[in-house]
């Protein structure tokens, strides 16, 4: 036994000083601050509190209904939702919860596929399929990055959908939301938006505003742009709350982590303080990279649109020999980001797709700003399109040294702290 926890303790060691020394660039991760991981190691681990704030099954809740009503007030304010639901552990689970408080078994819904940035949980492979639902795509400008919404709408009159599901995983401007709940509203549908990437550029005012656009529910997990645990809310109208409670508890929750529930309130305090200014900067930041990306001569997807208005770059590297070799490339100079698929990939090509997906949120977040943003572009065109090597991944490991602490917090503290 003692000799399997000496390679577990190894194990994430490595992991801690990979990432300590790394440009961290996945679009979907970021990191809480000491304040927030705290609660994880708190007694709230070990309890359960099935029921809603009042009303819960077991004894021994009363400090535990007082954190989830802090994280519902807070969440509720921050958003200015009329109900918040702040029990789902993951954005899977919420927008399972979702489909199910908004659909029965065999209606059509409406989403992006998953090569044109819907997520897999919006597909009917995986979610959607769970509740029997037969998902229609929406028509899509590759070249524009965006939503064919007249077309949509064809579709929609005929097909009389139950969902508009918006939002998805390649986001890199808002989406229709306005206009899809105007058809909505003909047809008796809902307008469901999974702000999972942007929850973060919403709280701070960088990004669409789904609810005052039109859209009925909002779904997200909490920990991308957002800087909270790994967890998810949900947003509604008033007049949904009682169907996405219950959705969400018998539904799809019993016991919700109540350690990292607490570890949200502090979150949801940060982006209460700080949101506006870090989200400001992780767009500038964004759009910097994708331009000097451009500048050296790489294929950056959504130009005639500047490129993005979120935390994300999308560029297609198939003269390099596509997303899995690029991705794979870069993670031997230290930078970290994924391959991803395309609109004009197919999805059975998800193994080795056409494109890359970048994330700036991070960084953002341990203080870069534009000037960082241009080296980074130089770091990446050295290393897939000079070749460079060795010598790269030591000037990666020196720029991250001068950026280990984390920003937009009440108190700046070195990230990648793990006691041994």
């Amino acid at each position: 036994m003692g000799s399997l926890l000496q390679k577990l303790e190894a194990a994430v060691k490595r992991h801690n000083d990979f990432y300590k020394n790394s440009l961290p660039l996945i679009a979907s991760e970021n990191l809480t601050c000491s304040m927030t991981r705290k609660y994880y190691l708190s007694d709230l681990g070990h309890r359960y509190a099935e029921g809603k704030v009042g009303e819960r099954f077991y004894q021994g809740c009363d400090a535990i209904d007082e954190i989830e009503q802090l994280a519902i007030d807070l969440t509720k304010k921050l958003f200015k939702a009329e109900h918040a639901n702040v029990q789902p552990i993951s954005g899977v689970v919420a927008n399972i919860a979702a489909f199910f408080a908004l659909t029965k078994p065999f209606d059509t819904i409406m989403a992006l596929s998953v090569p044109c940035g819907g997520h897999i949980s919006h597909d009917r492979f995986s979610a959607a399929g769970i509740r029997g639902l037969k998902v229609e795509y929406y028509p899509f400008n590759s070249e524009e990055m965006e939503i064919d919404v007249d077309e949509t709408r064809k579709i929609a009159l005929k097909l009389k959908p139950r969902v508009f599901v918006l939002g998805s995983s390649l986001i890199l401007f808002p989406q229709p939301v306005k206009e899809l709940a105007e058809v909505a509203a003909e047809i008796d549908a809902k307008v469901l938006y999974d702000g999972s990437h942007v929850l973060g550029l919403i709280a701070g005012g960088e990004f669409q505003d789904p609810l005052r656009e039109g859209a009925d529910v909002v779904t997200a997990s909490t920990h991308k742009t957002f800087f909270g645990p790994q967890r998810a809310i949900i947003l509604s109208k008033k007049e949904l709350a009682d169907e996405i409670d219950r959705a969400v508890f018998p539904g799809v929750v019993s016991n919700h982590h109540l350690n990292t529930l607490a570890a949200l309130v502090v979150s949801l305090a940060e982006m209460l303080e700080f949101g506006k200014a870090y989200a400001s900067q992780v767009v500038k930041n964004a759009r910097k990279l994708a331009e000097k990306l451009y500048e050296l001569g790489f294929k950056v997807v959504g130009e005639s649109k500047g490129f993005t208005s979120s935390h994300q770059v999308a560029v297609d590297v198939r003269e390099f020999g596509g997303g899995a070799r690029v991705a794979k490339s870069l993670e031997g100079i230290n930078v970290v980001l994924n391959k991803n698929l395309m609109p004009w990939d197919d999805v059975s090509s998800s193994s080795d797709p056409s494109g890359i997906r970048i994330g700036v949120q991070e960084v953002t977040r341990l203080g870069m700003k534009e000037g960082e943003m241009e080296e980074i572009a130089e770091i990446i065109h050295a290393r897939i399109v000079k070749g460079e090597g060795e010598s790269l991944k030591q000037r990666v490991i020196e720029l991250k040294r001068k950026f280990n602490t984390i920003k937009y917090t009440f108190e700046e503290e070195e990230a990648y702290v793990w006691e041994e």
